[in-house]
């Protein structure tokens, strides 16, 4: 008696991984080059009007806060703060959402834990 395979565990399945791993390693390769891009990148967000400005690397590094002098009120530290705190959550959220469209876009919304 001969014992049958299901179908896909043939030959040919076997010939199906190695698409398949290719396949999967080329999406590694575009996300890694992706990601690489995005890391470079700059993301600004301002709160108050403009009066606090944060600038975050897409690596999600602050790299630079300005702060308008009308602002600063040594009577109320907590107002700016919040503004400052405010704008460098906008500017991370910003380079979040970026990089998270770009790698959808590669991967079409697949997620293989341990792989993105």
């Amino acid at each position: 008696m001969k014992a049958r395979l299901p179908r896909g565990y043939g030959a040919s399945g076997v010939s199906n991984l190695q698409q398949l791993a290719a396949k999967a390693q080329k999406m590694q390769e575009d996300m890694d080059k992706v990601t690489s891009e995005l890391e470079g990148r700059e993301y600004k967000a301002t709160a108050g009007g403009g009066a606090v400005e944060v600038t975050v690397t897409g690596k999600l590094e602050v790299k630079n806060i300005e702060i308008s002098p009308e602002v600063v009120d040594k009577e109320d530290i907590e107002m700016l703060s919040d503004l400052i705190i405010a704008a460098t959550n906008e500017a991370i959220r910003a380079a979040t959402e970026e990089k998270n469209t770009e790698i959808d876009k590669i991967s079409g919304g697949l997620n293989i834990p341990g792989m993105f």
